[in-house]
């Protein structure tokens, strides 16, 4: 659905007079097209103090971005805070940041890279820390479509392992994430044959692929090259076969709570699976006192059991092939809550619990990593049938000032889902435009 208010900010008489009236001050965002693949200017590497890892300049080399260290319209910067252990420190990344902030081209990127805070050194651990707060509020502020995120690298690591996140988050992949934080493993990232197909070689499935967020998904997936099984309930056969013939795929209808579901996903795909994307779920909303039973359960059987079940029965079954990728959808319902949703919200925090917690053990058992992304308000056919003021308000309570875009989710999932990413592992990452809701 059209975002009126977005257009009317577009132009002169509309930023005339939302400016008078003190109004959010939208920017269009920049997506990534085969024309725009990159962001338009140079990439400013700063640091703030002595750097604690080594070959950043070589991994931001690879962003696709001329690297420099002056530059009076930059379209990125880096601030390389890996070093920073002391609130001294901290004092380093003012003094690196302050002067240049405000020549950030519109649309721009900045990245702070950090440490993993220490648990033997709590002077360390503040400095860092600090640095989440900072991003925060710096995403906050930064305003005309720039966005701004927090990497940490693990002590001793190279930033090697960070490429692939770096690409994703200084490009125009990443439209709608800012003030996020993302913790990296020192693993070592799989080789990519070809960049411009990173998943050329590999089956995904993607579960809720008729229509909306799955369907975006489904479509970038097979961009990067993958061979793609679109998977949606036997009553959106129609919808799934008409997504799944546009894109070259293969239709599985199923319902992904049926006792066979992983059974039939191993035999749909004999070779095994490298991507799994979990992105199934439906909403039965109502307050706790008005919530029958069925609707309770219902969804956590769509939403979270189904998930849990599945996987452990694929990663039982060898059907999930090392270097794989397992991705699920959770929602910052799950993390902030929402009125009428404890059903709902319940199962997506689940979703997060689920990521953390196997995460870990499926890289180190199975070569597997587990991630997660959380929608905040994406237009959609289900959004657009919200209320007008309730829709109005989601689209204006995050940084950004306006509503996602399912493929926004998708290239989210595309970045866990890349060969590259295997030091991106038990995260969970919000595409919501830096809501103003939740952590």
């Amino acid at each position: 659905m059209a975002d009126r208010y977005l257009h009317l900010t577009g132009t002169a008489p509309g930023r005339f007079l939302t400016r008078r009236l003190g109004l959010p001050q939208p920017a269009p965002l920049r997506r990534w097209t085969l024309e725009t693949p990159h962001l338009d200017g140079p990439l400013l590497h700063l640091t703030a103090g002595t750097p604690a890892v080594t070959g950043v300049a070589e991994a931001l080399s690879r962003t696709g971005l001329p690297l420099t260290d002056r530059a009076d319209r930059p379209a990125a910067i880096v601030l390389d805070a890996t070093g920073v252990a002391t609130t001294t420190g901290l004092g380093d990344v003012h003094a690196a940041l302050h002067p240049v902030v405000r020549s950030l081209a519109p649309g721009g990127r900045i990245v702070v890279l950090g440490a993993v805070p220490s648990a033997d050194d709590h002077h360390q651990a503040a400095a860092q820390q600090a640095l989440e707060g900072f991003v925060r509020s710096l995403g906050k502020e930064i305003g005309r479509g720039s966005t701004v995120q927090l990497v940490r690298i693990p002590g001793g690591a190279s930033a090697h392992a960070a490429e692939s996140t770096l690409r994703f988050l200084l490009s125009p992949r990443s439209a709608y994430v800012s003030g996020q934080v993302v913790e990296l493993t020192s693993a070592a990232p799989d080789p990519v044959a070809d960049p411009a197909a990173p998943l050329a070689g590999r089956t995904a499935l993607v579960t809720g692929a008729a229509r909306g967020i799955g369907a975006a998904v489904a479509s970038v997936l097979a961009r990067d090259g993958a061979q793609v099984i679109a998977l949606d309930v036997p009553g959106a056969r129609e919808e799934l076969e008409r997504t799944a013939d546009r894109l070259g795929a293969t239709a599985l209808p199923l319902d992904i709570t049926a006792p066979d579901a992983a059974d039939r996903i191993s035999a749909a795909a004999p070779d095994g699976l490298g991507v799994l994307v979990h992105n199934a779920g439906i909403t039965r909303d109502r307050r706790l006192a008005n919530m029958p039973a069925e609707r309770w359960t219902s969804v956590i059987e769509v939403n979270l059991d189904s998930v849990l079940r599945t996987t452990d029965a694929l990663l039982k079954a060898g059907t999930l092939t090392p270097g794989g990728r397992i991705v699920a959808t959770a929602s910052i319902a799950g993390i902030a809550g929402n009125t009428g949703q404890t059903n709902y919200a319940a199962s997506k925090a689940g979703i997060i619990g689920l990521v953390r917690s196997l995460g870990p053990r499926a890289a180190a058992d199975h070569g597997v990593t587990v991630n997660a992304v959380a929608p905040g308000f994406i237009e959609t056919k289900m959004t657009a049938a919200v209320p007008l003021f309730i829709r109005e308000a989601g689209r204006r309570m995050n940084s950004l000032s306006q509503g996602g875009l399912p493929v926004d989710v998708a290239e989210a999932v595309a970045w866990f889902a890349q060969p590259g990413s295997t030091a991106v592992n038990g995260q969970v990452l919000r595409v919501c435009g830096q809501s103003l809701l939740g952590a």
